[in-house]
């Protein structure tokens, strides 16, 4: 794995913060993530550090599908133009991801919806691959638990040679949540990210992770794989990696910061602009 991950993703969620770039004008990446729960956009650095990072809840993805063309337009377009007031610069381009096995028709909604925002789409990867990017796994597992489903990915020799996508993620959780406390999804969903709440929640959501953990066991079984590594916002939830982990009987890890690993990956991607 990436020996300076950790050190990566700190300066990844300092991006996050910050309003200004003290007049950098080099070449930049840009990577959107049309999420099920979250859209997030990260610029990069020629040489891949980051430097501003944006990511807003929205509700126009479902499963890997765009349920709402002119709303994720509009709020690509909301997070270029604040990004842009950053940078101090226009954004020419971005790369953008799909989770794995998602029809041709939608992977193309999700370039139309950059390019509808003013964005040249200049790459197209599926997750767990835009995840490794980051990762830099050589041999094992790299799963990215999102909102509507989790996408598996076989890494070996530093190469991704077998994805596939199944429909359970964070948004099962909440909505198991919403069912056993009687709350609206809305709270049900804030409540989950809550890290002082997970530990009274856990009880109603491990059943959703030992699914995730059978989805992934199902997947890695023909292949020799020695580790685990969880990304995606969902792998956040505490103890997570260890149901995991009991399931599949793989060492399982989550890196710090998942929820930016992916969009990071995402950027890594595009082609140099400015």
């Amino acid at each position: 794995m990436n020996p300076n991950l950790h050190a990566f993703l700190q300066n990844a969620d300092e991006a996050l913060q910050r309003r200004s770039i003290n007049g950098y004008r080099g070449r930049v990446r840009c990577g959107v993530d049309l999420g099920t729960a979250y859209v997030s956009i990260f610029v990069l650095t020629e040489d891949n550090q980051p430097l501003v990072g944006m990511y807003q809840y929205a509700e126009i993805v479902r499963d890997g599908l765009v349920v709402d063309f002119g709303g994720a337009v509009n709020l690509v377009r909301k997070l270029k133009a604040d990004m842009e007031s950053r940078l101090g610069f226009e954004l020419q381009s971005a790369a953008t991801a799909y989770p794995p096995g998602v029809p041709v028709t939608e992977v193309r909604a999700t370039r139309y919806v950059l390019e509808a925002a003013g964005l040249n789409c200049s790459a197209l990867v599926d997750e767990p691959t835009a995840a490794n990017a980051v990762l830099e796994v050589k041999n094992g597992a790299v799963v990215d638990i999102g909102g509507g489903t989790t996408g598996t990915a076989i890494v070996q020799d530093g190469k991704v040679i077998h994805t596939a996508d199944d429909a359970t993620g964070g948004t099962h959780f909440s909505l198991v949540i919403s069912g056993a406390l009687k709350i609206p999804f809305a709270e049900a969903e804030a409540t989950k990210i809550n890290i002082e709440e997970q530990v009274r929640l856990f009880p109603i959501v491990r059943p959703v992770m030992e699914k995730v953990g059978t989805i992934i066991q199902q997947h890695i079984q023909p292949y020799p794989v020695d580790c685990i590594y969880l990304v995606g916002g969902s792998s956040a939830f505490k103890g997570i990696a260890n149901v995991i982990e009991n399931v599949t009987g793989v060492k399982t890890v989550v890196p710090g910061k998942p929820l930016f690993v992916t969009p990071l990956g995402i950027a890594m991607n595009d082609q140099l602009s400015l």
